[in-house]
C-alpha cells in the first residue's frame, strides 16, 4: 500500500473531530458519519463511517429520538449484531442486545402479536435486558412500545414505528426511567447479505490487531436458508462403523433449530443458544470448552427461571462440533430434544450414537459458524 493510501486509511487520531471525512481501506472509500459520542469505553474517541455512495441499512440510520448524548461504539455493534439476526427471519422477529451479545432473542409463533415477541426476547433475560439495545425487522406498534418502555432501555432500531409508539417514546412524563431512550430508524434490511453466495464487496469485516495491523475477512454469512439444509447426523467409527440420526424433530423443534442457528451466527464463540417456541431461553456464550458453554446456557435457564421446566422439549444450536457425546449429554439430561451442530469431530459418530440412546435428534449444519468478535 502506497504512502497516499496509508495515510487515507488512517482514522485513530486523538480528539474528536480530527477523524478523516473520507478514508479509503482495500479499495473501497468510506465516507464518516458522524463523530461518536466515545468509543468502548468513555476516554477513546471514535468516529463512524459508511461505504461512500452506497444506502446502508446502518449507515443510513435516522436518529428519530436522542438521548442525551450521541450514538457510542458500543450503541452501534450492539445494533448491527442485533440485525444481523432479525434479518434472517420473515416473521416479526425482535433481538435484545447486550455487549454485542444476544441476551434474548425470539420470533414470532402462531398467533404471537410483536408485544409477544418481543417479552420473549426480553424475558429470556430480563437481568442482562436492562440497558440493552432492541432491535425489530418490522413496525413498531404502541403495545410493544409502551413493554418497552417498562424496562431501562438504550436504543430500539427498526424499520420504522407507528405514530402512536413514536408518541409513547417520547412521553418523558409517563416514562421517567427512559426519558434518554434513543430511537433509530434504519435502512432496508433486505440489503444485508445473510447466506453464502450473496455479494459481500463492501461488507467484509475488519479486525484491527495490537500492533496497528489489520485482517479483512469475508463477513460470516451462512448456507442455511431453510430447515432442509440441516441434514440428520451422520459419522462413521472403526468402532462402529457408519452411524446415524434416528431420531426425528418436530416441525415446530426444526424451526426452532433454524432460528436458534441465526441467533447463533451472532453469539460469541464457543457459543450455544437454546431455544423453545420461537424464544431463547439461554444463550451460552464466550467459554473455552463446548460442554462448558452448554453448561453456562443451562446453568442460566435455571437460574432465570428459578428451575429447568421450561427446558423440556427445547432445541439447541452449537456453532461448533462437539469434540466428545459430554455436551449431547449435558443438554439431553436437561430436557433438550434436538441439537444442530456442524460435523468434523474424529468422534462425530460416538456423538452420534448417544444422541440415538437418549432421544435426542442430532442434525448436523453445513458449516462451523465461529464468531470471534
Amino acid at each position: 500500500m502506497s504512502n497516499d493510501k496509508m495515510s487515507r486509511s488512517t482514522y485513530l487520531t486523538r480528539n474528536v473531530g480530527e477523524y478523516a471525512p473520507t478514508i479509503e481501506i482495500n479499495g473501497i472509500a468510506y465516507a464518516k458519519v458522524d463523530d461518536l459520542r466515545y468509543g468502548t469505553n468513555p476516554h477513546q474517541t471514535a468516529a463512524y463511517y459508511k461505504p461512500a455512495g452506497r444506502h446502508g441499512a446502518i449507515g443510513d440510520m435516522q436518529v428519530l429520538k436522542t438521548g442525551k448524548g450521541g450514538l457510542s461504539q458500543t450503541n452501534l455493534e450492539d445494533i448491527s449484531y442485533a440485525l444481523n439476526i432479525v434479518k434472517f427471519f420473515h416473521q416479526p422477529a425482535c433481538a435484545v442486545m447486550k455487549h454485542v451479545n444476544p441476551s434474548g432473542a425470539a420470533v414470532a409463533v402462531t398467533s404471537d402479536t410483536l408485544r409477544d415477541v418481543y417479552i420473549k426476547a426480553r424475558d429470556a433475560d430480563p437481568r442482562a435486558a436492562f440497558g440493552s439495545t432492541t432491535a425489530f425487522n418490522c413496525k413498531v406498534d404502541a403495545a410493544t412500545a409502551k413493554e418497552i418502555m417498562q424496562l431501562f432501555t438504550e436504543c430500539v432500531v427498526a424499520p420504522d414505528y407507528d405514530d402512536e409508539a413514536l408518541t409513547i417514546f417520547s412521553d418523558q412524563e409517563t416514562y421517567k426511567l427512559n426519558q434518554h431512550i434513543r430511537i433509530l430508524k434504519c435502512g432496508d434490511l433486505a440489503t444485508l447479505p445473510k447466506y453464502v453466495g450473496d455479494p459481500v464487496d463492501g461488507y467484509r469485516t475488519m479486525k484491527v490487531l495490537t500492533d496497528g495491523s489489520v485482517v479483512i475477512a469475508d463477513p460470516l454469512l451462512t448456507k442455511v436458508h431453510t430447515v432442509a439444509d440441516l441434514a440428520p447426523a451422520a459419522g462413521t467409527s472403526k468402532a462402529l462403523g457408519e452411524v446415524k440420526s434416528t431420531v426425528a424433530a418436530t416441525a415446530q423443534q426444526l424451526q426452532d433449530l433454524l432460528a436458534a442457528w441465526y441467533i447463533n451466527l451472532n453469539v460469541r464463540s464457543n457459543g450455544v443458544v437454546i431455544v423453545k417456541n420461537g424464544g431463547t431461553l439461554a444463550v451460552g456464550t464466550g467459554e473455552q470448552d463446548r460442554v462448558g458453554a452448554v453448561e453456562q446456557a443451562i446453568e442460566k435457564c435455571k437460574i432465570k427461571y428459578a428451575g429447568q421446566e421450561k427446558l423440556a422439549g427445547a432445541v439447541m444450536a452449537s456453532d461448533g462440533f462437539f469434540p466428545f457425546p459430554d455436551g449431547v449429554e449435558v443438554a439431553a439430561k436437561a430436557g433438550v430434544k434436538a441439537i444442530v451442530a456442524p460435523s468434523g469431530s474424529l468422534k462425530d459418530a460416538e456423538v452420534v450414537a448417544r444422541a440415538n440412546a437418549l432421544g435426542v435428534a442430532l442434525y448436523h449444519a453445513p458449516e462451523r459458524i465461529f464468531s470471534h468478535h
